[in-house]
């Protein structure tokens, strides 16, 4: 079976202490995601982020629904955690999210083992079309991540006048 890596970093002007809390809440993933991927929640709301979590949703790839389980199978706030595939399209998906305060914000960092199942026929997926698919989803996520932290900081702002 071979293994891909995806490893992407982002600087958000924003401190560790506003930037862990909106990763660590599973109801901001939807708003990360892609549109096109059509992103549903499976487990009701809201979910207790905690290691041994265990979270279930749908997407939808080429008009196909398909159903994904994840378990939380690291969790250190506010530094890391990972979120590893029980059940989904992946032969093998794990994804480390790690978190570092820098001069004027949070370094973040995505780290995503995966393989596909089929053999030479994932193989050739992951060249035609599956490796282009997943860097579009975490393009997406860096394009939308700031105005969506700053939208949430707006929020509390104003909540607290």
């Amino acid at each position: 079976m071979k293994t891909y890596t995806l490893h992407r970093t982002q600087f958000l002007p924003y401190p560790l202490d506003e930037v862990f809390p909106f990763f660590e809440s599973p109801e901001n993933l939807g708003s990360i995601t892609p549109r096109w991927l059509k992103f549903r929640f499976i487990t009701p709301l809201p979910i207790d982020m905690r290691e041994g979590a265990v979270i279930e949703y749908t997407i939808s790839w080429l008009g196909i629904p398909i159903r994904w389980k994840t378990l939380i199978s690291s969790y250190n706030p506010p530094h890391s955690f990972s979120d590893t595939q029980l059940e989904g399209p992946y032969a093998r998906w794990e994804h480390t999210h790690s978190f570092r305060e820098v001069d004027g914000g949070t370094e973040m960092t995505d780290t995503v083992h995966y393989a596909l199942p089929f053999g030479v026929l994932g193989r050739f997926a992951h060249a035609c079309a599956i490796r282009r698919q997943v860097e579009a989803i975490f393009e997406h996520r860096a394009t939308v991540l700031s105005d969506l932290i700053a939208n949430r900081r707006r929020k509390a702002d104003q909540a607290s006048t």
